[in-house]
């Protein structure tokens, strides 16, 4: 994983950690983010809001809706960080 990328899931880690009082531990690439991680769609609205805020990428909920893994989230917002 580059450098972005692993910045990014810290990002994600820590907006994880303390929107929803997940273990660190628990938030790794590989994890689903509703099954794994018991986000509903609520959650995955409020994780949108916040990624938005903190990594400065504007992710639409579209685009969110496609994203499955903590990887997934890490890999769409690297794209779209490129882009911006």
């Amino acid at each position: 994983m580059n450098t972005e990328k692993e910045n990014i899931l810290t990002q994600v880690r820590e907006t994880l950690v303390e929107l929803f009082d997940l273990e660190p531990s628990e938030v790794v690439p590989e994890a689903k983010l509703y099954e794994d991680l018991d986000i509903d769609s609520i959650d995955a609205v409020d994780l949108l809001i916040d990624l938005k805020k903190s990594t400065k990428v504007d992710l639409t909920p579209a685009q969110f809706k496609q994203v499955r893994t903590i990887q997934d989230v890490v890999d769409v917002l690297a794209e779209l960080s490129v882009k911006a």
